[in-house]
């Protein structure tokens, strides 16, 4: 039976709110409490980076595919690519709504972390592909949460330019959600873990970029997602066994 997309819609609305409360009353928020929230959202990422891990079943194989998906990621320039949509996105933006405060480098740096945190975060694409099979859309809510306030945060520097990330958001999640029916039957519960460690991954090296402490070409890292659950098929075919 085919469920309506709950999740990634309400993911939507809340990035888009928040997005545009943070860009009009954000400036009324003390400039303490702005400063404490943003590295609280970097470690919040990492908190669920964290939590996708404990129940891998091949770390090797996560690791392997996270080391190829960079090599294609870099040899691509996902990185770069995405920089010059966020640098179209701004400039757009801000014939509408201008914004000020960050240089351009700030803005793309933030910005892509945003686009990977809301748009292809572990925990965005496994939810999608769950809600698809079961119509539980528990697992995006609890990123909902997350997103609505990050969103709000992000948006009283980067402006409205933090809502326009709806468009690839709910681009990404339905396209999960309606082909879940045709991916997930293909998987296995520990392909589907080793798929959740390497999201994972990649929401500590974007709470880590987000925080400022280390900037890891987080985009160059998406190609892992697409690698992970054939890595982890392998892996447990011919290695494992």
């Amino acid at each position: 039976m085919q469920h309506f997309p709950i999740g990634p819609f309400i993911n939507a609305a809340a990035i888009a709110l928040g997005g545009i409360l943070g860009a009009f009353f954000g400036d009324k928020i003390p400039e303490r409490i702005r400063t404490g929230l943003i590295p609280f959202f970097g470690l919040a990422s990492m908190g669920l980076g964290i939590v996708s891990l404990p129940n891998v079943k091949y770390f090797a194989a996560v690791v392997l595919a996270s080391v190829f998906g960079l090599i294609i990621g870099e040899l691509l320039h996902l990185e770069t690519r995405l920089n010059k949509i966020a640098s179209s996105v701004r400039g757009i933006v801000n014939k509408v709504f201008p914004s000020e405060g960050l240089s351009h480098e700030e803005f793309l740096d933030k910005y892509v972390a945003l686009v990977v945190l809301f748009c292809i975060s572990g925990t965005g694409v496994f939810g999608s592909m769950h809600e698809g099979m079961t119509g539980d859309p528990s697992i995006l809510y609890i990123k909902t949460i997350l997103d609505f306030f990050t969103a709000g945060i992000f948006a009283i520097s980067l402006g409205m330019a933090v809502s326009t990330i709806v468009v690839p958001q709910l681009s990404v999640q339905l396209s999960l959600f309606f082909l879940a029916t045709l991916i997930v039957p293909l998987t296995t519960p520990d392909m589907r873990a080793d798929f959740y460690a390497a999201g994972g991954l990649i929401m500590l090296a974007t709470g880590l970029r987000i925080m400022g402490i280390k900037s890891f070409p987080v985009a160059n890292m998406i190609p892992t997602l697409f690698l992970i659950m054939p890595t982890s098929y392998l892996w447990h075919t011919f290695i494992a066994n």
